[in-house]
Formats: structure tokens, C-alpha cells, sequence
């Protein structure tokens, strides 16, 4: 590999363009080729590129930057339902992939992407920018380190405002992004994992769409994403995991809110603004003892994107994999088991029931 790590952006709508200003900002790496099908996309890039898009080669096809372009990393950026097919070819090169989330949209596709980087001889990272948060971050440290004891309760709230509008909009329909469930929590339950350290064993989902999208109509058909839910988990060491979604809450204070609850005390994390309180137990009627303290998040790094930071920093973490100086953090597995959680919810959630993780994996191709 080069002293100086070359990228290629495949897919360069808005998570794309995300990417290519995170990248600028890293030592000793440069965008070098961009893909998209999309004219106007291409265009966004090489807005964010500045100066330096004379410089980028553009193509509008994944095959042709397959076989001819020079890099050491890619990151996939294209939309959910075309990471297998944008895949396939990139398997073939000799450079280091940072895949999006969700992995895939189905578990088909997404146990096909495992396998497929189990054989890659160069690092495969699922793009998990929540873990990279700051605040998210110190939460999770404090978590192993002990703070709140033995853990036996995490919950996690997000309300927010609705999904965007993507290019041909395909965000709308669940056959293109997996569901809401797949598509945008599987953040979440890739963090209940990490900050858990077991895995899931049954899901259940309460979700509907009530609010977002009813007016709108794309070909005649109506969008059919979950905009509000309450889902539960159970792990495998019996601790019990929460989320509380809701995309019509743009007006709330904060964005996300997590709360672990140990037998010795509780941690929340305020994201933003970045707050971290800590209430250790102190017996009925005890005086409390809270300790609050904010996670500072570099102002240019969180100017370059919008997760508050998340993902310069795991482009840092990407790019001393891609050196062979640390591990990859998060696999390709990591990326299926949280695809597995999101198509129990979203089972769950239509059908009003239980869902067991092993019924999930049981799954077979056809019905996967």
C-alpha cells in the first residue's frame, strides 16, 4: 500500500458526501475516485471535493471503477438494496472495504456479504458511526469499566425528525431499505451488543406508520416505513434492551437519550448535547448524588458530518486497519447480527408477536 491511503466513494448522495469531507480531513489519505450512477450525485461530490474534484476520477458504473481504478479503500455508500450487487465487483480488488449499514436488506444478501469477506485478503468494516460518537463512546467505556455495576437494563430513545428525501426516493418503501426496523435501528441494536457483550435471543416489536409519509404517493403506491415503535430484547446473559423510536419528534431537546441501569447505579448519555450523569445508588430516602459531565466533541469534526463527530473518528479507527496497525472493530458479522435484530422487529412488529432470534437464522434463502 502507499504511504498515503487512496480512496474511492461508490455512491455519493448525502452519506456519501458525509464520507468524502470526513476523509479530507484525515492525515495521509485521499478521495481519489468517486462512483455514481446519478449526474446530480457526481455533481454533490465534487462540490464537497472543492479544489481537489479535477483531481477525482468519476465513473457511473461500479464495474468499469472495478476493473480500472487504483485504490486501497473503498466505502459503499450506495443505497441499502444495492450493497450486494456494488459488492460483487469490489470483492475483486485489492483494497479495503467500509460498507454502510444496514449490511444488506435482507439476510440472504447480508450472510452472502459475510461469507464474501471472510475470503477478502484486505480489512472489511461495517460503517457503524454511532459506536464513534463521542459521548456514545465515553457511555460504553464507563459501562465496562464497572460504573453502574453489573449491568441488567439499557434503554435507548431516539426521536427525531423524518427520513429525507434520497435520490429516486428510495428510502420510502421497506423492499428497498429493508424497513425502518433494518434501515435505521440497526444502529441501535448494533450498540445494545457492544454495550451489552451478548447476543440477542428474542425480539418484540410494537411499530406503526402514523404520522410520516401519508400523503405522499410515489407511482401510486404509498410509502410503508415504520415511523414509531417501542421494541424490547432479550439477550442471552438476561439483560434487557429498549428502544424507543420515534421520527416525528424533530422539535425534542435531545436526539438520543441512553440509560444503563446496573445493580450499583444508572448512566445516561444525552447525545447532544453530550452529557453524561451518573446516579449511584443511595438507599430509600438517601440523599442523591448525581455527577454530570460533558463529552467535548471537536468542533471540525462534527462540522463534517452529521453524527456529531461519529464519523471522523471511525474513519480514523478504518484507516489504522486499513494500515495493519489495529483491527477491524466492526465485522461483517457484526453488521448481520444486527440485521438479524431489525428483521425480527420488523416481523414482530407486522405480525404482533415474539419473534426468536433462532427463527430468524433459520430462515432459509428463499425466505430470507
Amino acid at each position: 500500500m502507499t504511504a498515503k491511503i487512496r480512496y474511492g466513494v461508490v455512491g455519493t448522495g448525502m452519506m456519501g458526501v458525509e464520507h468524502l469531507r470526513n476523509i479530507a480531513l484525515l492525515p495521509d489519505a485521499e478521495v481519489v475516485a468517486i462512483v455514481d450512477p446519478v449526474a446530480t450525485s457526481l455533481g454533490w461530490a465534487r462540490d464537497a471535493l472543492g479544489d481537489h474534484a479535477a483531481a477525482v476520477e468519476s465513473f457511473d458504473d461500479v464495474a468499469t471503477f472495478a476493473r480500472t481504478a487504483q485504490v486501497d479503500a473503498i466505502v459503499v455508500a450506495s443505497p441499502n438494496h444495492t450493497h450486494r450487487a456494488v459488492l460483487d465487483p469490489l470483492f475483486g480488488m485489492d483494497a479495503a472495504i467500509l460498507c454502510e449499514k444496514p449490511l444488506a436488506t435482507t439476510l440472504a444478501d447480508a450472510r452472502w456479504i459475510v461469507e464474501c469477506a471472510a475470503a477478502h485478503p484486505r480489512p472489511f468494516w461495517t460503517g457503524m458511526e454511532y459506536r464513534f460518537m463521542p459521548p456514545a463512546a465515553a457511555f460504553i467505556e464507563q459501562i465496562h469499566a464497572g460504573r453502574v455495576g453489573t449491568l441488567r437494563m439499557l434503554s435507548i430513545r431516539e426521536h427525531r425528525f423524518p427520513f429525507l428525501p434520497k435520490v429516486g426516493d428510495w428510502n420510502r418503501f421497506a423492499r428497498n431499505t429493508g424497513g425502518t426496523m433494518v434501515e435505521k435501528c440497526c444502529h441501535f441494536f448494533d450498540l445494545m451488543r457492544v454495550i451489552i457483550g451478548s447476543e440477542a435471543v428474542r425480539v418484540y416489536c410494537s411499530g406503526a406508520t402514523d404520522v410520516n409519509h401519508l400523503d405522499e404517493l410515489y407511482d401510486g403506491q404509498r410509502p410503508d416505513i415504520i415511523d414509531n415503535s417501542f421494541t424490547t430484547v432479550d439477550f442471552a446473559n438476561g439483560v434487557r434492551a429498549m428502544l424507543d423510536l420515534s421520527m416525528f419528534a424533530d422539535g425534542a431537546e435531545h436526539q438520543e437519550e441512553m440509560t444503563a441501569t446496573g445493580d450499583a447505579a444508572r448512566l445516561d448519555v444525552l447525545i447532544p448535547p453530550g452529557n453524561l450523569v451518573f446516579s449511584p445508588r443511595v438507599g430509600f430516602r438517601g440523599e442523591k448524588r448525581v455527577e454530570r459531565t460533558r463529552v467535548a466533541i471537536d468542533p471540525v469534526a462534527h462540522a463534517a458530518g452529521s453524527h456529531e463527530g461519529a464519523t471522523f473518528f471511525q474513519h480514523l479507527a478504518f484507516a489504522a486497519a486499513v494500515r495493519g496497525e489495529a483491527p477491524v472493530e466492526v465485522t461483517a458479522t457484526d453488521g448481520l447480527r444486527a440485521v438479524e435484530i431489525g428483521v425480527a422487529a420488523e416481523i414482530s412488529a407486522r405480525e404482533h408477536r415474539v419473534v426468536d432470534i433462532a427463527e430468524v437464522r433459520a430462515l432459509d434463502a428463499s425466505d430470507a
